[in-house]
């Protein structure tokens, strides 16, 4: 524990191994948690099959789960 997923679209190696750093040390840093705790997983997708492969079978039927969607808060 934590696991975190990330789908997104495809980007350079460097940029996604900076991106995956930051969020292990915020993991660190805000839960708490020893970092042998932390599994982070990314998966790119294509942008034309993001629709069908991520927004539809996993964003959508999980809406009361989600703390941002499309940029805006679900949390206050």
């Amino acid at each position: 524990m934590p696991y975190i997923a990330i789908k997104a679209y495809p980007k350079d190696e460097e940029t996604k191994k900076r991106t995956v750093d930051r969020i292990n040390q915020v993991l660190l840093e805000e839960w708490g948690c020893p970092a042998a705790a932390v599994t982070i997983s990314l998966e790119e997708v294509k942008p034309e099959d993001w629709k069908e492969q991520v927004e539809i079978p996993e964003i959508e039927p999980n809406m009361d789960k989600m703390m941002i969607v499309s940029g805006e808060k679900k949390y206050e």
